[in-house]
């Protein structure tokens, strides 16, 4: 998929899962489009909720090559008014290249250097930034990569503790994606999940 199309769906995640409901059209258009596999349409109608198995979809579009985005437009039938927002924003956006959405983000020049954006955080900071999640914190492990099945299990093994239920999910993920699980990675699923960067800054820099 092209980087300025990963970037759309990232940007408008949360708001596309709260518009849409895949079962009925979507996820048929794109598993008759090859898009989709068997598996992917399984992974997606086990989700619990209509947002989630929409957060599942946008999870894995991005990975489906380069036919998977204007298959997504073409199966927005029933929701055009989803697919003319989508399309006015590459219209009048900025266009391909690394930058976030229209205009600089408030939070640019406060980013942290790039030494320390590659690093991957120690247990102390991911046990800071699971304290500082808050109800957000799930959509943030979701974007990490983490599955609804993932996420149960923190839940059932730390019932009485939110804390330790996110601190176990961050672990899990850092565990699973080595030295890729860097801050830049966090950062980057704080934003997706609507939650302001200076969070993981206030764990970083403190």
């Amino acid at each position: 998929m092209d980087p300025v199309h990963k970037a759309l769906l990232r940007t408008h995640r949360l708001e596309l899962s709260g518009q849409l409901l895949v079962s009925d059209a979507i996820v048929p258009f794109l598993y008759q489009e090859n898009v989709l596999t068997d598996a992917h349409v399984e992974a997606i109608e086990s989700q619990p909720t209509n947002r989630q198995k929409a957060l599942k979809l946008l999870e894995l579009l991005p990975s489906r090559g380069p036919r998977a985005f204007p298959a997504f437009l073409r199966s927005l039938d029933d929701f055009s008014w989803v697919r003319d927002q989508l399309l006015l924003e590459l219209k009048t956006g900025p266009g391909p290249g690394p930058g976030p959405g229209p205009g600089p983000r408030p939070t640019d020049a406060r980013r942290p250097p790039d030494s320390v954006l590659q690093k991957v955080p120690s247990d102390r900071d991911l046990s800071r930034l699971a304290a500082r999640l808050g109800p957000a914190w799930d959509l943030v492990l979701m974007d990490l990569g983490l599955s609804a099945e993932d996420l149960f299990r923190c839940r059932s093994d730390n019932p009485l503790s939110t804390h330790a239920a996110v601190l176990a999910g961050l672990v899990h993920w850092r565990r699973c994606h080595g030295r890729g699980a860097t801050v830049q990675r966090l950062m980057q699923s704080l934003e997706a999940a609507d939650l302001h960067p200076s969070v993981l800054e206030e764990v970083l820099m403190s």
